[in-house]
């Protein structure tokens, strides 16, 4: 190996990393499968929701899954790619995608609209069965889904296309807005807004085997919203909206001390000098900063595990960097700092730097960029997961 090659081996050693434990999101799959009554859907959008699309896939199919979900049709051709079969849902394309080739793959289709609806039926597919869809209601969010007054010309027209020979509507699906709250008048109107969906569908002829309309906080909270299937996504990776159960967070963040400094007090830290030092202490210089993952709305609020001690974040989050103050600890540099872990060690939780940053879970573990080094645990099994698959 050329000297360039061992810097390179060397540096990667010491870089920051984000550890996936795939043991965490195969127990949390075996949770919602015992939880959803019917079948469940691994939804591994977003690479995964930032732990691998599919590596996810693959633990929760090996775990109690038995379908697939993402949102547009690029994720849903990597998970064919690396050679998953089990049935596979994407539910939020343009009109203008390549709906034929999809079908070709044996990805199911969400049709949320009537243009849609004519654009997935008049896409050339080399398919040799209908195209099959899933009809999307929106059952109260005014986002994604066609609404109760589209409702049932969608399902005229989707009836038409069937017989017709286009397509097959293999199923229908909703999701519920406020499902983290379970007495929430919403998420009543939402079931009874499904169901009635349901009825309109197969008043007109339609018969859709397939219905699913909780997602991971209706899947532990809301029996009456499960039909035949659930979709779990953040639970799977350890995120649970309704803080009511017991999960297994899969992610720990961890990154070497670049540089320390002894600093008087009075000494302005960062940019805008946003802290000062109280007194005497030490400052600990982190390469790892909001291009990274770590939210600069969490300045001076966060906190990282220092030699088993939580010791604060000072002054602003950079692009690149974070301060650390360690006090009086004997901190050197590479000695590595764990910035958010499951937390049985003392570390702070990715729930903790929510709480931080005023935001949500799903927005840290998605947020953490590419030039974090990634590793996948599995078991005893470690591997480098450049590809985070």
């Amino acid at each position: 190996m050329n000297a360039l090659a061992l810097a390179a081996t060397s540096a990667a050693r010491s870089a920051p990393e984000l550890t996936v434990d795939l043991a965490a999101v195969a127990a949390n799959t075996q949770v919602f499968a015992a939880r959803a009554g019917g079948a469940l859907m691994a939804v591994v959008k977003a690479d995964g929701f930032g732990h691998g699309a599919v590596a996810v896939a693959r633990t929760a199919l090996s775990h109690g899954a038995s379908w697939l979900g993402v949102t547009s049709l690029d994720e849903a051709a990597e998970l064919r790619a690396a050679g998953l079969a089990a049935p596979l849902l994407s539910w939020l394309n343009p009109v203008d995608a390549d709906f034929g080739a999809a079908a070709a793959a044996g990805i199911d289709l969400a049709v949320p609209g009537l243009e849609h609806l004519a654009a997935v039926a008049g896409a050339r597919t080399r398919a040799a069965a209908p195209t099959r869809v899933h009809l999307h209601l929106d059952t109260g969010m005014a986002r994604d889904g066609a609404s109760p007054s589209q409702w049932p010309a969608l399902c005229r027209a989707a009836r038409r296309a069937e017989q017709q020979g286009l397509l097959r509507v293999v199923g229908v699906m909703g999701h519920l807005g406020c499902a983290d709250r379970p007495d929430d008048p919403c998420n009543r109107l939402g079931r009874e807004r499904f169901r009635w969906a349901l009825g309109a569908a197969r008043a007109v002829g339609l018969r859709p085997e397939v219905r699913h309309l909780a997602a991971t906080s209706a899947t532990l909270l809301d029996p009456l919203s499960h039909h035949t299937m659930s979709r779990v996504g953040a639970g799977l990776v350890g995120i649970d909206p309704t803080g009511t159960t017991p999960l297994s967070p899969a992610l720990t963040l961890t990154a070497p001390v670049v540089s320390v400094r002894e600093v008087r007090g009075g000494t302005p830290v960062g940019y805008g000098h946003a802290a000062v030092t109280v007194g005497r202490t030490h400052l600990a210089l982190v390469a790892l900063g909001y291009a990274d993952g770590l939210p600069r709305a969490a300045s001076d609020r966060a906190e990282v595990l220092v030699q088993g001690r939580r010791r604060p974040v000072i002054g602003r989050i950079s692009m690149d960097q974070v301060v650390i103050d360690v006090g009086d600890d004997p901190v050197a540099p590479g000695e590595v700092v764990t910035v958010f872990g499951p937390g049985g060690l003392g570390e702070p939780t990715v729930a903790d730097w929510a709480r931080w940053a005023e935001t949500l879970e799903h927005e840290i573990v998605t947020g953490v960029g590419a030039r974090v080094r990634r590793t996948v645990r599995t078991g005893a099994l470690l591997s480098v997961a450049g590809d985070r698959r």
